[in-house]
């Protein structure tokens, strides 16, 4: 009866590790900061640029999705000449600050899966629905393809300005916020 209870406590035990290792995400691995060409960073929204020899860490997963997946909301533009550089991944088009839209990043995107299903998101004491058009890159950056911008990281909903409106955030403070978000 010993051997039975001691072997019940060693198959809890993997068990709860298993779980434990299937809800982190590590981070897979970096990439170190190109200077970008002058006028090649779009700096809109207070975006970042690469910075020359700068590490960067970067991930192919993102946290496990809850009931109430936290995260930070983060501003982008869609549209043309934002800075969100080229086209949304899910339909190649663009979409305009007015409409509630975001980007995911790598893990949460699911390598298109999420595309154009809407999320729920709540902060500041409200909650909006905006779909989903694109990846906020999480493995790669700092190149043309994603404006000179860092990598993002592996907890970000990018979020166009309808967004941020419908949450009742005062444009002085756009920029980070933390959220959470449902399917």
């Amino acid at each position: 009866m010993k051997n039975l209870g001691f072997f019940l406590f060693l198959v809890l035990l993997a068990t709860t590790s298993l779980e434990i290792n299937a809800q982190t995400c590590k981070p897979s691995g970096g990439i170190r900061g190109r200077k970008p060409p002058p006028g090649e960073c779009n700096r809109e929204n207070n975006s970042d640029c690469c910075v020359q020899g700068k590490f960067y860490t970067t991930y192919t997963c993102s946290p496990p999705v809850t009931g109430d997946t936290k995260a930070t909301l983060t501003i982008n533009s869609f549209q043309k000449g934002g800075d969100g550089g080229g086209p949304s991944e899910c339909d190649n088009q663009y979409h305009s600050d007015d409409t509630p839209v975001v980007a995911l990043s790598t893990g949460w995107y699911k390598g298109g899966d999420r595309c154009h299903k809407y999320i729920t998101i709540n902060g500041n004491g409200r909650s909006v629905k905006a779909m989903v058009v694109d990846e906020c890159d999480s493995t790669m950056g700092c190149d043309d393809d994603h404006d000179y911008q860092p990598p993002c990281p592996n907890n970000i909903v990018d979020a166009s300005k309808a967004v941020w409106k419908a949450l009742g955030v005062s444009e002085d403070n756009w920029g980070d916020l933390d959220i959470t978000w449902t399917e």
